[in-house]
Parts: C-alpha cells; sequence; structure tokens
C-alpha cells in the first residue's frame, strides 16, 4: 500500500498574501529533504500558501508524516520571521505539535491505496477561498453527465459513488451513495459554507478522492485568514479521467473569499506557481498533475498552463470585476454570519441597533394578521 499526502499552511508572504519568499520554499524543501520514510516529495505553492505532496508507506494520519509537514511548516515560519514576512505562521494555530497535524491550522488531503502499474493522480490547490469551493466542480464531475460524460460510458462511474460529506460546523459526516440518494448529496451542496464534500470512493470501497475540510475559524476562534483547500483525485481506468476532472473547473464559479475573505468572488484557474493577485486578490486554483510508479513522482504537469485556460482566466476576471462592481452591497459580500471580520461589522451594527427606535403606528386601518384573499 502507498499512501499520498497533500499538507498545505499559509506560514508567511511578501507584503501580505502574495507568495511565499524563495527562502521559506527553501526552507520547507530542506525540512522535507531529509525524510528517509518519504518515498519522494514536491513542494510548491499556489498564492501565499505552500503545498508539500508527500509518498510513502506510512498511511493516512501519520504521526511521522505529519510532525515532518509541521516542522518544514515551523522552518518556513523561523524564515518569514527573519524576513519580515506578513503573516508569518499564520495558520500554526497550535503551539506545538501533538501528534495529527489536523485541527491544528494546515490543509490536509490524504489517500491510502494500492498503487496501479501506471497511477495517475491531480491535487488542485486553492488559496483565498474555503474548503466549499470544491463542492461545485466535484459535483460537475461525480453527479452531472452534462459535465462529465463518463458517467454514462465509465461501468464504474456509471455504477454510481459513495461520496461523504461533511458538517464544517458540527463535525459530522454524512455517508451518501449515488445514485439512490442524489437529492440528499444536492441539498447539502447547495451550502458550502457548511456542508463539504470530504472524500469519495467507489461502491467497492477505492478510494478516489480526499479533500482538507478544516475551517480556521472554527480552531482559532476568530478569522485568521482563508481555509483554502486543498485535494486529491486519482484519475484514469474505474475513476474519472484526468481531463474530466480538469474540465469541471472551467465555468469559474462564485465562491467566498477574496480580500478579508469577506466577498463572493470567482474561481480562476492558475498556472503552478501562481502569486495571489493584488486586484482584490481573486480566488484561485491550481493543477498539479502526476504519474507514480514504486511511490516515485513524474510531474507535476501544470494542468491549467495549455492556451484555452487563459480563456477561462478572462472569464474569471469579467465575472470578477462584474461582482466588485456592486461594492460593499450582498451579495458581492457575504452574509454576516460568513463575514470573517465579523466582530468590526457586529460592532459598527451595536451602534446602528443603539440608534433604532420603534415606529409608531398612526392612523385608524386596521392591519392584516394573516393572509385573506382580498376579492
Amino acid at each position: 500500500m502507498i499512501t499520498v499526502s497533500a499538507i498545505k499552511a499559509d506560514v508567511g508572504g511578501i507584503g501580505g498574501h502574495t507568495r511565499p519568499s524563495d527562502g521559506l520554499l527553501k526552507a520547507v524543501r530542506g525540512a522535507i529533504d531529509g525524510a528517509d520514510f518519504v518515498r519522494d516529495s514536491y513542494v510548491g505553492y499556489c498564492g501565499d500558501d505552500v503545498h508539500i505532496i508527500m509518498s510513502h508507506e506510512r498511511g493516512v494520519d501519520n504521526t511521522d508524516v505529519h510532525s515532518l509537514a509541521w516542522g518544514a511548516f515551523e522552518a518556513g515560519t523561523d524564515v518569514a520571521k527573519k524576513e519580515g514576512l506578513y503573516g508569518a505562521g499564520q495558520d500554526l494555530l497550535k503551539d506545538s505539535f501533538s501528534g495529527n497535524i489536523k485541527g491544528m491550522g494546515p490543509g490536509v488531503a490524504e489517500l491510502e491505496f494500492e498503487e496501479r502499474p501506471n497511477e495517475a493522480f491531480v491535487v488542485f490547490a486553492a488559496d483565498k477561498t474555503e474548503p466549499g469551493a470544491f463542492n461545485y466542480p466535484l459535483y460537475r464531475l461525480f453527479v452531472d453527465s452534462l459535465s462529465n460524460t463518463g458517467l454514462i460510458v465509465n461501468k464504474s462511474l456509471a455504477a454510481g459513488v459513495v461520496i461523504n460529506i461533511m458538517d464544517v460546523e458540527e463535525a459530522k459526516i454524512a455517508k451518501l451513495s449515488l445514485w439512490e440518494e442524489k437529492p440528499e448529496i444536492e441539498a447539502a451542496l447547495m451550502y458550502p459554507g457548511r456542508y463539504v464534500i470530504s472524500s469519495v470512493e467507489t461502491k467497492k470501497g477505492e478510494p478516489i478522492l480526499a479533500a482538507s475540510t478544516d475551517r480556521l475559524h472554527n480552531i482559532a476562534g476568530t478569522y485568521v485568514g482563508k481555509d483554502d483547500p486543498i485535494c486529491m483525485i486519482r484519475t484514469q481506468k474505474n475513476f474519472p479521467a484526468t481531463e474530466e476532472a480538469g474540465s469541471v473547473f472551467n465555468n469559474p464559479h462564485y465562491v467566498a473569499g477574496n480580500t478579508r475573505g469577506s466577498h463572493n468572488m470567482p474561481l480562476m484557474p492558475v498556472k503552478l506557481n501562481t502569486p495571489a493577485s493584488i486586484n482584490f486578490c481573486i480566488p484561485i486554483v491550481s493543477s498539479l498533475v502526476f504519474s507514480m510508479h514504486d511511490g516515485r513522482l513524474t510531474g507535476p504537469f501544470d494542468g491549467f498552463s495549455t492556451p484555452d485556460w487563459d480563456h477561462i482566466r478572462n472569464i474569471a476576471t469579467k465575472k470578477a470585476l462584474a461582482m466588485r462592481s456592486q461594492g460593499f452591497v450582498h451579495p458581492a459580500t457575504l452574509v454576516p454570519s460568513e463575514l470573517e471580520y465579523a466582530e468590526g461589522y457586529k460592532a459598527i451594527m451595536a451602534s446602528v441597533d443603539a440608534k433604532m427606535a420603534p415606529i409608531k403606528e398612526t392612523g385608524t386601518a386596521s392591519r392584516r394578521t394573516s393572509y385573506e384573499d382580498p376579492d
């Protein structure tokens, strides 16, 4: 059995939430390179988030693997502090490692499986958004045959999959099966701020997908940055084709995120190692396409690097400008319960509420207390 672990964190950016410095990345790579139990690894970034991809035989939730990643992020944090980077150690929400990196700030997606002769998988790493940002594209991939013809012609996918959906507010998981529980899946995925796809497997139990689901404000108790999810999808043969997995990102849908984590903006597919834009820092996602044999990685190929994706980026830019042209008025901004700087908003609204006065009724017209047909 081989395990692939994709672990990401924001531990510092140049001049704000832009990208990690070269020195920070070098420190993270150096910490990973010395581990003898890691078969192979890759370190890169999306926006200001560093992601570490590791293959090993230790299984998921392994203390040694998670400790290694935590130490690598700490090494990056040390460099960030020395260089005066913004948000140094931002996603390291605990003072010390306690055995499992989940619930400590960094995002984690891991799969353990029997390696195929030509194992293929894709990692999608996002920045300036939340875990539910993957709900819509993953729905297109596993449920919507208009988006993915593989759901008709691929016998394994046509039989349906099992989708595990997490309630990130209550820390509960529902195991829902296609096609018999399709309405329940759709009802949950309507609200990506709370219900998030955490994993997908075949009806026979073969793992296909794993995604990070942590909400940082649930851990820290206050806003410390967006949750910037990462997910991993095995592709080809009984699983979605690599092209099917990539194409579900070709309609830049609106997600929660953006500057101060308080706006609805489209998710833009970008090239590998792309900094976050300072044009309101539009939410972005990158695609790392790998082959693997005996745990050795080939790649990544940059899945969103070909010319056709430039057109998709233009669509995302136009949608972003259209939404931001509405300023602070909802739905350009999130509802109060989802605002990441909610305390400031609550303080202002408390001032507004203090100035509110009851409306004094005038006139003698009777008020209808329930619906009555005037005719």
